[in-house]
């Protein structure tokens, strides 16, 4: 399984790579608004859709709010990433609240139960990542801002993997998904603090100016709001009985089990750039 999951990730990798260095940016905009419809046609069956019509019908959804957005904000333009701050924030206050949630759970059962409740965080959280994506592009050097962020989350998720095979003893959220521990949470943060130190060691002059400590703060935000994109994810495939969302990505499960950390950090990491003065 190990194996397969590792060949998945390398050819996953590839392909974002590919996509960033010889992609326009508006070929970019389209591809990931793909993914991120791929991901609805998944979410739909956690709100308990299930004929092909009405699982259309929900993912269309997902690009129709893509390009109201896109319209609404002027994504191509200069200034884009500013206008686009509101719906960031507004998408990171909502992960803090889905964080109590998960934190409390498995009290107030009946709201993630409800179909229309999770119906709305579906379109809601595939489109904002959308979004946060989008506007990381637009930002300088915007495809390595990109895959900085990707990189983020999965030195996260490899550290909390490894340190939790091979330490883990108490769970993180043993209601939700009993293979996590808080021994591989850490791990994945501590992980994430060497990236940071790595990355910032290797920075231009010119974006020394962010400063070590703001840079390890978002580092560190954007690992934790990934496990939280995780565990909401693993809530919703809990509540209906999956144990994964698809089988299109061979070891990894579905496109959403690759896309639920991204979920949550996508919006942090695009806040947070902004917030530090990137």
């Amino acid at each position: 399984m190990l194996q397969q999951r590792v060949i998945t990730a390398l050819i996953l990798a590839g392909a974002l790579i590919g996509t960033l260095i010889y992609a326009p940016y508006p070929i970019q905009a389209v591809l990931f608004a793909l993914v991120a419809t791929a991901g609805a046609w998944e979410w739909a069956t956690l709100v308990g859709v299930s004929t092909v019509w009405q699982r259309c019908v929900f993912a269309a959804g997902v690009p129709l709010l893509c390009f109201a957005m896109w319209r609404w904000i002027v994504l191509p333009a200069v200034g884009s990433a500013e206008s686009a701050q509101p719906f960031l924030a507004a998408s990171a206050l909502l992960w803090s609240i889905m964080f109590l949630g998960l934190k409390y759970y498995p009290a107030g059962k009946g709201v993630w139960r409800n179909s229309s409740v999770r119906a709305a965080l579906g379109w809601t959280i595939l489109s904002v990542t959308w979004l946060a994506v989008t506007v990381c592009l637009t930002m300088s050097n915007g495809p390595s801002v990109m895959f900085l962020m990707i990189l983020t989350v999965a030195t996260a998720d490899i550290g909390a993997y490894f340190v939790g095979r091979r330490f883990g003893r108490h769970a993180l959220a043993k209601d939700i998904s009993p293979g996590k521990t808080w021994e591989g949470f850490w791990g994945g943060l501590l992980s994430v603090v060497v990236l940071t130190a790595v990355i910032w060691r290797a920075l231009p002059p010119a974006y020394l100016h962010l400063g070590f400590w703001s840079l390890l703060a978002l580092g560190l935000a954007t690992a934790g709001a990934s496990v939280v994109g995780d565990l909401t994810v693993s809530l919703l495939k809990r509540e209906v009985g999956l144990k994964d969302s698809g089988s299109f990505l061979p070891g990894h499960g579905g496109v959403l089990d690759r896309l639920d950390s991204i979920c949550g950090a996508a919006p942090v990491f695009a806040f947070g750039l902004l917030l530090v003065g990137y």
